[in-house]
């Protein structure tokens, strides 16, 4: 828990990959605007899919130049790798590059062994070709597959490094790596709660004065030949084909499921005196942080109890009231399920407050980015601070009893100068980031 000897740390630099574009400008043009960055779904066959719609991150293809301003050796060094980086991997460096550019800081402005990368990811998931030439290999004359084959027969067309293409440590690893970040280095795998847990792990490894500056973030999907299947298979994916303007809709009566997504975001975090004495611009300071997780005696998530745990820890470590938070950003999932468990904690959290207090959910723009999601989400929230607007709630029409929240829904100048963000697992695990403005 931070206290008032520790550092206090702050939000220096940002850089996203998504739907809306791999800039920090693009996003926060689509949000204020209002745009919706569904389309039809490019890079996975529909047919069995409940629905053909998806935000897909189509300006990222894993180009060298995508990967924002880098010097000759870095650009080498991440070009050489690339055949070593799945998609997900891909996203984390190239957001990573983003935001040390947009901080302002190449090699040299900071101390090495100060500096490091906490990151979040989702479990990696393979792509079938990557088996499906050494399996195929191994089937004998009948078609089935021959498992005294495999060593001698099937291993060897499987690609040598094929495993750390999908290692969810990869991208804390290439990323200090390409960027000499010596200090702390850690992974966090939390599913939707990945991107909080790995910012708040950054942020008290400042706090408590084991490094001047953290990258952090997380990179996820939902997008993709397996997780798609596997996300279908275990949550309610949003069903609609004829429509996909309004697929996305937290909060509302008539939401029916979660929107698949893809994207990466990754934050620069420094001690306040690092920033200052270099004079980077500030974004904000982070100032609580909570995380939960619950499951009641049958083996069911307390999705509820675990987000109020969470956000009551950041308030309270904030040494705050939750009557002075200025805004909500909701994981705002558009489950009927998890909306409802998150509109409860916030009312457990907010009191008299909890259907007053404005709420944002950028899903209804973006989706499900899966571990991404959050740190888009903040990285969202942050923009609104610093441009003093709201984004609105898209598809936010027919209130529902048991989601009594005060959805913002125009782009109105905003209330406060805070704002508490959380996200949730299926399996109850949560986590809460708040950001104050300075």
């Amino acid at each position: 828990m931070a206290n008032s000897s520790q550092q206090r740390v702050v939000i220096t630099g940002l850089g996203q990959i998504g739907p809306f574009g791999n800039s920090i400008d693009g996003l926060w043009e689509a949000l204020s605007a209002g745009k919706n960055g569904v389309t039809e779904l490019q890079s996975l066959p529909t047919d069995a899919l409940p629905t053909r719609y998806a935000a897909e991150a189509r300006e990222f293809t894993g180009h060298i130049n995508e990967f924002g301003p880098l010097n000759k050796d870095q650009k080498r060094s991440i070009r050489k790798n690339l055949k070593v980086m799945c998609r997900e991997i891909q996203m984390g460096v190239a957001t990573a590059q983003l935001a040390l550019s947009h901080a302002g800081l190449t090699i040299g402005d900071y101390d090495p062994e100060r500096a490091g990368v906490v990151y979040g990811s989702d479990y990696m998931m393979t792509l079938p070709e990557e088996y499906s030439l050494g399996v195929s290999s191994c089937f004998d004359e009948n078609g089935k597959f021959d498992y005294e084959k495999w060593a001698e027969v099937g291993l060897p067309n499987v690609t040598p490094l094929w495993l750390l293409k999908y290692l969810p440590n990869m991208p804390a690893s290439h990323i200090a790596i390409f960027n000499d970040m010596r200090g702390p280095n850690n992974s966090l795998t939390l599913r939707e709660s990945s991107s909080y847990a790995a910012i708040g792990e950054a942020y008290m490894t400042i706090a408590r004065g084991h490094a001047d500056l953290i990258l952090t973030g997380a990179t996820g999907t939902r997008v993709h030949q397996m997780r798609s299947v596997h996300t279908v298979m275990q949550e309610k994916v949003a069903q609609g084909n004829e429509n996909e303007s309004s697929i996305s809709r937290p909060f509302d009566k008539n939401r029916n499921g979660m929107l698949l997504g893809e994207g990466a975001g990754s934050l620069i975090l420094e001690s306040l005196e690092h920033a200052e004495k270099r004079g980077a611009k500030i974004y904000g300071e982070i100032v609580g942080h909570g995380i939960s997780a619950v499951v009641h005696r049958d083996g069911t998530p307390g999705r509820s109890q675990a987000l109020a745990n969470s956000m009551n820890q950041a308030i309270t470590e904030a040494k705050m009231d939750a009557s002075e938070v200025g805004h909500v950003n909701a994981h705002g999932l558009s489950s009927v399920e998890v909306d409802k468990e998150e509109a409860d904690a916030i009312h457990q959290v907010f009191g008299d407050r909890g259907s007053k207090v404005p709420v944002v959910a950028p899903k209804s723009n973006f989706g499900n980015l899966g571990a991404a999601g959050g740190t888009v989400e903040l990285i969202s929230s942050v923009l609104a601070l610093d441009n003093g607007k709201y984004f609105p709630n898209l598809h936010y029409q027919t209130p529902d009893s048991d989601c009594d929240l005060a959805i913002q829904i125009e782009a109105a100048d905003i209330d406060g100068n805070s704002f508490l963000c959380s996200n949730v697992t299926p399996q109850g695990q949560a986590a809460s980031i708040l950001v104050r403005g300075l």
